[in-house]
């Protein structure tokens, strides 16, 4: 299955065995699902082709003036290439699995191994694209996903840290300290009530399912 990315760390967290995906949809047998948005307008053209193929699915997307049909393999959010500037694939090909192993990080050795590289070499490769270390990088990713956890669910600190690969409670307190200029409680906060300011009913709703 796949929903929207804004809340596929918590949904992964919460619910561990369904495998979800950050495509822009999933056409199944018994069911359908799609990020939200424009994504259902992708499923559908996606039906058409197989039903119907390729020069209808066209002439109806251009109803829509989508600028191309996306494909059912395209990511929702920007492709790591283009969020980090990056061209070499092995170093994307990095970040990808990094970002799929926050929780336990994967060692140095496993990570070049991966990517049919010797440890020096995925080393140079971090450095020569990214000026950072693997683990500079995971220290720079865990925060991110922690942030994402911490916006979307009512998990505690300590869960919060164990989740995204911190050492404690506080050491992901500091992190993230010195990651957003504020700490986890407080961005909590922030981020409730400017989704209550912004989405009331969604808020009502949030705060019954917590």
């Amino acid at each position: 299955m796949t929903l929207h990315w804004e809340a596929l760390a918590a949904f992964r967290e919460r619910y561990p065995q369904p495998r979800v995906t950050e495509q822009l949809f999933q056409i199944g047998q018994r069911c359908m699902t799609g990020a939200g948005g424009t994504s259902g307008i992708d499923m559908m053209l996606a039906l058409i082709t197989a039903s119907h193929g390729r020069e209808l699915a066209t002439r109806v997307s251009e109803q829509f003036v989508p600028g191309r049909i996306r494909r059912q393999s395209d990511h929702q959010r920007m492709e790591i290439a283009a969020r980090y500037g990056l061209h070499n694939r092995k170093t994307i090909q990095v970040v990808r699995l990094m970002r799929q192993h926050i929780e336990d990080p994967l060692p140095v050795d496993d990570l070049a191994g991966l990517i049919s590289v010797t440890r020096r070499q995925l080393e140079r490769l971090l450095r020569a694209h990214l000026g950072d270390t693997p683990a500079r990088l995971y220290a720079q990713l865990r925060p991110v996903r922690a942030r994402e956890l911490l916006r979307e669910t009512d998990m505690g600190v300590l869960a919060l840290a164990v989740a995204c690969g911190f050492a404690s409670a506080s050491h992901f307190s500091r992190a993230h300290q010195r990651r957003f200029g504020c700490s986890p409680k407080q961005d909590r906060l922030s981020s409730s009530a400017k989704l209550a300011e912004a989405h009331p009913c969604r808020h009502h709703l949030r705060l019954r399912a917590a």
